[in-house]
């Protein structure tokens, strides 16, 4: 991935921040968009069976992937990449550093929308929340995670497949606040710290790489 890239989506992180903490109603408003009579419209059994399918998605892909390893399809390098982006992204940062240790509510806990807890800017750390708190979403940062693969697929395919990957992310994250789960902010930073690791751990795995194994072309 290009350094061009990681410039724009660093760039587009912290113009996300700087919205979102001069302007943090934006986050109640966009909620309110997805109420319906009082509640959050995620509760039907549509709305379940697509967060379902969209959940298992990544996963699905990671598995897809290894079987495409072990079978000899795909290189040791780009699974790899695959693998340790999955996990530094929507595993330790979002699930184990950002979202147990935030404390940021959720928008059903917060009292906007009939909860006990006060609402919480993305950058405060004194919210009510103890664990798997709101900031970020670990459901659209693995959905994000998806870029990931899509960046390893033919030119021809590639720029197709990443902006299917990006509408799949956004799909999530809309099912996210449809249910209550998470505010606009939550959503978008999960999917721009996904691009950031995928990115520079392209980048990293990219620059170590003396000699390209043969058969397998460079990482992006």
């Amino acid at each position: 991935m290009s350094r061009q890239a990681v410039i724009l989506t660093l760039l587009a992180t912290l113009m996300c921040g700087a919205v979102f903490a001069l302007w943090p109603e934006l986050d109640l408003e966009v909620a309110r968009l997805f109420l319906r009579d009082g509640a959050f419209a995620g509760s039907g059994a549509s709305a379940r069976a697509l967060r379902w399918l969209l959940y298992v998605l990544p996963s699905a892909a990671l598995g897809g992937a290894a079987l495409m390893w072990l079978a000899g399809r795909l290189g040791g390098r780009r699974f790899l990449f695959l693998v340790l982006s999955m996990a530094l992204g929507p595993g330790l940062l979002v699930n184990v550093i950002l979202k147990d240790h935030w404390h940021r509510p959720r928008p059903v806990q917060t009292m906007e929308f009939g909860g006990p807890d006060p609402f919480r800017p993305w950058y405060r750390f004194d919210g009510a929340c103890e664990k798997n708190c709101s900031f970020v979403s670990g459901e659209t940062s693995a959905a994000a995670w998806l870029v990931a693969p899509a960046s390893l697929a033919p030119p021809p395919l590639q720029l197709p497949a990443i902006v299917l990957a990006l509408g799949v992310a956004a799909a999530t994250g809309a099912t996210r606040m449809a249910f209550g789960g998470h505010y606009l902010s939550d959503v978008l930073f999960a999917i721009l710290f996904s691009l950031l690791v995928a990115q520079g751990l392209a980048r990293l795995l990219h620059r170590t790489e003396t000699t390209p194994p043969k058969d397998e072309p460079p990482l992006p």
